[in-house]
């Protein structure tokens, strides 16, 4: 293997870019969930659909890591 200087798999700037996109995502999803509650009172709609999309966000938060890391080491690989 060549041990000279390679990208690290995790980068500061990866990570922010991952929240901001996280954050994109869980507001779209929160809007797009408000319509799927069954329920008339507008606080629990509010409540149960942050909820869902807060865990569906760490879903995407977890999967774009993945990819990114993926990529990158795949990035690595085809160089060497």
């Amino acid at each position: 293997m060549n041990d000279e200087k390679k990208q690290p798999l995790f980068s500061f700037k990866g990570v922010i870019i991952d929240v901001i996109l996280s954050i994109i995502f869980f507001v779209f999803m929160r809007e797009i969930l408000v319509s799927h509650v069954p329920s008339q009172d507008p606080i629990t709609i509010i409540i149960v659909s942050c909820m869902t999309s807060f865990c569906m966000t760490g879903v995407f938060f977890i999967a774009i890591n993945m990819l990114r890391v993926t990529w990158v080491d795949y990035n690595q690989r085809q160089k060497s």
